[in-house]
């Protein structure tokens, strides 16, 4: 409530972020409370933006040094107002203070490094980062679902725990669920859930072809099964086709 009274942004993403991180802990086979504890340290994990001084936060732009050391000291007054209140536990304490700490060692607050790192805290660092680019600011758009993916595994290397990022990329898919792609039929289509059998054959709605320029009537395909052909042939950029309304396609 503190969080959603300072930054109606950061309360959003929290809310995301717990999400991720359920589905992630799930993926990862972890039993229920642990779980539980995930998605608890997803949605307490940057708390600490409650204090962070609004011009600051919502600044579009590149951040001054001064900004930006304002800024990383959200993970610490987070933990700290945690501690205060006396009732997080150790998991949702070590999400909130390192959720932000690299495997290169590169991260902050303490610079941790590699196996110095806990499961749950690379879990964080993922999602974060995950909910952040694809969300839409008013300073920028986010990127779309499948683009954010290429450009983490982009990053991986040095910023994810390799074996965590490649369970979050299982948890949401390739073409994660929002994606708009283009089949070999030449119809777009949005993804709408993933299929267990296989990351490249999600189960989508189509409803636009570009061989007429027109819309047509949805229809759902699941791209796993036998009996279907249609497989994607590329990932598409809304903007590109004039489609403004995909996030109310897939969602209904």
């Amino acid at each position: 409530a503190r969080l959603k009274t300072a930054d109606d942004y950061t309360y959003m993403h929290s809310v995301a972020v717990c999400a991720l991180m359920v589905s992630l802990a799930r993926q990862l086979d972890l039993d229920e409370t642990s779980v539980r504890e995930a998605g608890m340290a997803g949605l307490m994990h940057d708390l600490g933006k409650a204090l962070m001084p609004m011009d600051v936060l919502n600044k579009p732009g590149r951040l001054t040094d001064d900004e930006f050391r304002i800024i990383k000291s959200h993970p610490v007054e987070g933990h700290r107002l945690l501690i205060e209140g006396n009732t997080a536990s150790d998991i949702v304490l070590d999400v909130c203070l390192h959720h932000h700490e690299k495997v290169d060692g590169s991260g902050y607050p303490d610079r941790l490094s590699s196996d110095e790192i806990s499961l749950f805290a690379k879990m964080g660092a993922v999602c974060d980062v995950y909910d952040a680019i694809t969300s839409n600011r008013p300073y920028k758009a986010g990127w779309d679902p499948a683009e954010s993916i290429r450009k983490m595994t982009e990053w991986s290397k040095g910023h994810f725990d390799e074996h965590v990022f490649q369970a979050f990329i299982k948890s949401i898919g390739i073409y994660p669920v929002g994606s708009l792609v283009k089949l070999a039929s030449g119809r777009l289509a949005v993804v709408v859930e993933q299929s267990e059998k296989s990351l490249l054959a999600p189960r989508v709605k189509v409803f636009f072809s570009t061989k007429s320029q027109t819309y047509i009537v949805p229809e759902l395909i699941d791209l796993s099964r036998p009996s279907i052909t249609e497989k994607i042939v590329s990932r598409e950029d809304a903007a590109k086709w004039g489609i403004t309304n995909l996030d109310e396609l897939w969602a209904t």
